[in-house]
């Protein structure tokens, strides 16, 4: 038989590994129909060798492969070349995000052939059907490939209901990967899993990268179901917290509160990604639910303290900058910690505008410490998102940015730091606005510990705060060499947006 699939996870991460659930849900789409194997980057020693192991068995025909921006784009590129420089009838098919947004520069490469954009539960079986019987695949939904010289894009597929998707196959997955490397310690619990419970969102933040997929809709699987879901990982596997990596775990108020009934006896931790004007709605009852049900800590999206600037990011709902302060004080009632991501470094009419924000933001951050200091605070630089033809898209090209025009150039490090929005390549943006975002980042982060790094001790917590103290205070950020040198000697410094909860 050589009609076999490798479903390659790329490298995503430095430190400890989620579990693989994009690959595990395509996974799930083929179990028992076709033969396929996992290959994980992030645990492999030697990851080429390892797919040229299985492709030199003539077993195998497709090379499905989830790419993400950034890290992902460090062994999807390169081996997605190898593997049409070495076994040319082998098929490329990519999905994830960085694909879909990026669908032209992605087949106009010559060794990516097709890509799944959005959920491929239907699209990826049905293409492999497809190829396997030579039909037409015009027909298949969720769907980007070229046809001569021309990139067709088929009609989007309605989302699933995500209670008739059949089992992630983690015992298969296991067989390759022990599960248990999965689960790393963090602040959650000493053994934490990755879980989705739903897919899409139903706004459009105009930054997002996964609003031109799911087109502001979201499915998400029942209570019950997500129950049952953490009760095999934790009988089989002894899991004791968990993270909801769904783009909006918390839409709805009466899901969270089922599941928040089911999972408060278990002695599972967890956090999740939610919305300040959707969970603000919620009530009392559900909140203190939540926490006694073992919800740690929220993300949630605050952006900026700039009413008119919210309105500019077009989040599709009520979020203010009152409303972002006064929910910061609600949610300390319940001891449940805030985790306010913010955007910083948006265009404006000048230069002059732009360093303006920067430091009004500063300055609301600080007011958000003061009202809550338990609030953790994640500090992105604006980087447009890469969405061929979108409207922002247009916009920031007529400011003079420019994406890289063909694939392999996304192997740039500049590039890779600009994915994670840490490094933006952005015209408006000049160097001592970057220092200026970097140091506050530096000082806050001193002056106020995560609770991730929860390696710190009482004493060396003291320290930081100390030698941070006079700079958060005063507003002096300017070289924090100091903060950076205890950081790294104590905790070789990782920031969770990046790199998550895990320890080493």
């Amino acid at each position: 038989m050589n009609n076999k699939i490798i479903l390659f996870n790329p490298r995503s991460a430095k430190w400890k590994h989620r579990i693989p659930n994009s690959i595990l849900q395509v996974a799930a789409s083929i179990h028992n129909k076709f033969d396929y194997v996992f290959v994980d980057g992030n645990l492999e020693q030697d990851c080429w060798n390892k797919i040229k192991s299985y492709l030199d068995s003539n077993e195998f025909r497709y090379f499905a492969v989830t790419v993400m921006p950034g890290t992902q784009l460090k062994q999807a590129i390169p081996f997605s070349k190898a593997v049409r420089e070495n076994y040319p009838d082998v098929k490329i098919i990519w999905g994830g995000y960085f694909a879909s947004n990026q669908s032209y520069v992605s087949l106009n490469s010559g060794f990516v052939d097709y890509i799944i954009n959005g959920p491929g539960d239907e699209a990826f079986p049905q293409l492999l059907e497809a190829l396997e019987n030579k039909i037409d695949i015009s027909g298949i939904k969720n769907l980007i490939f070229k046809n001569d010289n021309e990139i067709i894009r088929t009609a989007k597929a309605d989302l699933l209901d995500q209670d008739s998707l059949p089992p992630l196959p983690y015992d298969y997955l296991n067989k390759f990967y022990p599960i248990e490397k999965y689960l790393g310690k963090t602040f959650l619990g000493k053994r934490t899993a990755a879980y989705h419970s739903s897919v899409g969102c139903p706004f459009t933040c105009s930054f997002c990268a996964v609003v031109p997929i799911y087109e502001a809709r979201w499915k998400g699987k029942s209570a019950q179901n997500i129950f049952n879901d953490l009760m095999f990982l934790k009988e089989n596997f002894k899991i004791d917290a968990v993270e909801f990596h769904d783009n909006n775990f918390f839409v709805s108020e009466k899901r969270t509160a089922e599941f928040s009934v089911l999972i408060r006896n278990h002695k599972i931790n967890w956090w999740g990604e939610g919305r300040i004007d959707t969970i603000d709605k919620y009530k009392d009852d559900s909140l203190a639910l939540m926490k006694e049900a073992g919800c740690k800590m929220i993300f949630f999206g605050a952006e900026t303290g700039n009413d008119n600037i919210l309105k500019q990011m077009d989040k599709g709902g009520t979020q203010s900058r009152k409303q972002i302060i006064n929910f910061a004080a609600r949610l300390k009632k319940f001891n449940i910690i805030p985790e306010y991501s913010f955007v910083l470094g948006l265009p404006a009419e000048n230069e002059r505008e732009v360093y303006q924000q920067i430091n009004d933001d500063i300055d609301f951050i600080k007011e958000i410490k003061q009202v809550n200091p338990d609030t953790e605070i994640i500090i992105y630089v604006y980087s447009p998102v890469p969405t061929e033809g979108s409207e922002l898209y247009k916009q920031v090209r007529k400011a003079g940015f420019h994406f890289p025009e063909k694939l392999e150039d996304w192997l740039n490090p500049q590039w890779e730091n600009f994915d994670l929005r840490k490094n933006p390549l952005t015209p408006w943006l000049k160097p001592y606005m970057i220092d200026r975002i970097k140091n506050f980042e530096t000082v806050l982060n001193g002056y106020f510990p995560t609770v991730s790094d929860y390696k710190l001790t009482t004493l060396q917590k003291k320290i930081i705060k100390f030698f941070s103290g006079w700079r958060y205070k005063s507003g002096f950020y300017y070289l924090p060499y100091e903060i950076k040198f205890l950081q790294r000697f104590w905790l070789k410094y990782r920031q969770p947006e990046i790199e998550g909860f895990y320890s080493e």
